[in-house]
């Protein structure tokens, strides 16, 4: 093998002389070895453990492809012993040995104590890999699983390039420091960006876009003079709304190559948005700022990360994603810069409070000095309402509006609080709290959800009784109805009969809520309840403040219209925390933060809790301005 680094050359003197391993190559962080002896493939788990304890980095022991079971032997051997697991999909990455089984009942296929996918590694020298085929039928997942397996050639020689990166040789020394810069999303919700550095490493922590803005300050700062594209080391992503996601495709059109770490849900989530953003784009006449192409470039440099598990991204920095019950698969990101030298935790947009469908924010970790906390609800006067008294609300207005044969039309953000209010839905018709009507699910709510349905691990420990033990899947009702043209979209709006609608875009910026809105405003029977922030300048915002005539952009002209409609807006089922949620959540962290630092929220938000926080827990906050720069140790 040529160009070992030392690390290599540690795990060849603790290897057995029979091994036959015939490479070594990294995977990000993790280790592959490649073997060409069966015996060792097979039976060397506890040596491998033991070389593990020594080198401290995780090791995974895969069979040379010279020694793989044909593809097509492979596949009929699979299907002959999974007949009970409902698999609909068979991927084989040759390159890197592995077979990846999709499978509606992944129990299954992995067998009693895992006997079924030993068997397949006994008889086929395959490594297997089993994942949830989604119980929605999702053309976004089928399309992210084919593009990884079609460039998994690309794969491997990114990830080993990646891997050395990060082994790369560093000295912390005397004059190590850390510093971030605030590129966007401080003091305003949007375009959340920001820049972390060492004297080794530069890490960019979300790259989103304001939806809300068309001007100058929808994107964060890229040419800051500190941001050098190609020196990026890593990009992590908290979560899939486009605030955070929304303009990750465009650094790979600006020659970004380096990778991007998130969790499975977010990738497929923050990939179905991204499209949308393309298609909204057009049809409102405007030129995108990326193509398809930036995105599937996006896809092959994603490094997926489960929750809790620690890797590092730069030779001085290591991360682990930690569960911010804000939406489906949406992270807190713990770093550990320069070897415990300096521990920062992002939370990205938190939710300290059980939802129906996520558990809250985790608060204990090993080390914390500064803290990077979201303020979008954190004003003296956003005491959001109990969610049991918005549940009452939301099912007070929608038999109200049923009782008048009128319309409810709810704007939802795609992911988050839409699959929220289909749970609180589809339990008030079961329990008959409101009539059976049909709840119509129109935009990417429907996708979105087809991806939910994939990742029932990261729900919360009830919805996932429901799921496996109680075999009832509440996103699979026959109350809920699928919009999926604009000639349906029309019938529904001409129907005089009354129902729910569930339609993106949550701020009423584009999508069909627009188009629903336009049709139902004037008539006094309907109503709109607004269950998600709605940012300065978006049309949701003007409505809730109480505009009585707004301008709507309705095939390409904006046009007058009244707002005659019921206007609700029931905050109880925001994914952000409440004023009393975050400083409740900042008391209960374990270890205390010496400095918590304020951002995504508006101006006096900001201002106003870090003011509170500063004299409730006796530690340094500041709330920097975009294009602020601040050292952290």
């Amino acid at each position: 093998m040529v160009n070992k680094l030392e690390i290599f050359e540690k795990i060849e003197g603790l290897l057995p002389e029979n091994s036959k391993v015939v490479d070594m190559v990294f995977e990000g962080a993790n280790i592959v070895l490649y073997t060409k002896n069966v015996n060792f493939f097979l039976q060397g788990k506890e040596k491998i453990k033991e070389i593990v304890d020594v080198i401290k980095k995780r090791i995974d022991l895969r069979m040379d492809e010279s020694m793989l079971l044909d593809v097509e032997k492979t596949k009929k051997y699979i299907e002959e012993i999974t007949k009970d697991a409902e698999v609909t999909d068979i991927f084989f990455d040759p390159k890197r040995s592995i077979v990846v089984i999709e499978s509606k009942k992944p129990g299954v296929v992995i067998g009693k104590n895992g006997d079924l996918t030993q068997k397949i590694r006994e008889k086929t020298h395959w490594t297997p890999k089993i994942i949830r085929a989604p119980a929605v039928k999702s053309d976004v997942i089928k399309t992210i699983r084919k593009t990884l397996f079609k460039y998994s050639e690309f794969r491997r020689k990114f990830l080993d390039k990646v891997g050395r990166k990060i082994y790369s040789e560093w000295q912390r020394g005397r004059n190590y420091w850390v510093r971030l810069s605030a590129l966007g999303g401080f003091r305003e919700v949007g375009r959340s960006c920001l820049l972390l550095q060492t004297p080794k490493s530069n890490v960019l922590l979300d790259v989103g876009v304001n939806v809300a803005s068309d001007d100058f300050d929808a994107y964060p700062y890229l040419q800051a003079p500190e941001l050098k594209i190609k020196d990026i080391d890593a990009v992590i992503i908290t979560h899939a709304h486009l605030d955070h996601i929304g303009l990750l495709p465009l650094l790979f059109k600006y020659g970004y190559d380096g990778p991007v770490y998130m969790t499975e849900p977010t990738r497929d989530i923050g990939v179905m948005l991204q499209l949308d953003y393309i298609d909204v784009a057009v049809r409102e006449g405007k030129e995108p700022i990326y193509s398809s192409t930036e995105i599937k470039e996006m896809i092959k440099h994603i490094i997926p990360l489960n929750y809790g598990e620690v890797t590092d991204i730069a030779p001085d920095i290591r991360i682990t994603l930690l569960n911010s019950g804000h939406v489906l698969g949406s992270s807190m990101v713990h770093l550990n810069i320069g070897d415990g030298f300096h521990n920062v935790l992002y939370t990205g947009d938190l939710k300290y409070g059980n939802t129906l469908l996520l558990d809250k924010a985790i608060t204990t970790m090993q080390r914390l000095e500064t803290l990077i906390i979201e303020s979008t609800y954190g004003g003296s006067k956003d005491i959001q309402t109990p969610r049991q008294e918005s549940i009452k609300k939301l099912v007070e207005v929608v038999n109200k509006t049923i009782n008048r044969k009128g319309k409810v039309l709810i704007p939802v953000l795609g992911v988050g609080r839409a699959q929220e209010v289909m749970l609180i839905l589809e339990e008030a018709i079961r329990f008959k709290k409101i009539p059976s009507i049909p709840i119509y699910i129109d935009g990417m709510v429907w996708d979105i959800t087809a991806i939910h349905t994939a990742y029932p691990e990261f729900m919360n420990k009830n919805v996932r009784k429901q799921i496996f033990v109680n075999k009832v899947n509440p996103f699979l009702s026959p109350v809920f109805k699928r919009i999926g043209s604009a000639q349906e979209r029309k019938q529904l709006v001409e129907n005089k009969g009354p129902c729910v609608i569930l339609a993106t875009s949550g701020m009423l910026v584009g999508g069909p809520s627009v188009d629903y809105f336009f049709n139902l405003a004037e008539d006094k029977r309907n109503s709109i309840v607004f269950v998600n922030y709605q940012a300065e300048g978006s049309l949701g915002r003007k409505i809730q403040n109480g505009n009585k005539e707004v301008a709507v952009l309705y095939k390409g002209k904006k046009v007058p219209v009244k707002v005659n409609l019921d206007v609700y807006a029931i905050k109880g089922f925001s994914g952000h925390s409440s004023r009393n949620e975050l400083l409740s959540f900042i008391s209960h962290l374990k270890p205390k933060p010496r400095r918590v630092i304020i951002n995504h929220g508006e101006n006096s938000k900001c201002l106003d809790l870090a003011s509170t926080i500063h004299k409730k827990f006796s530690v340094e906050t500041s709330a920097p301005r975009v294009l602020d720069a601040l050292r952290l140790r």
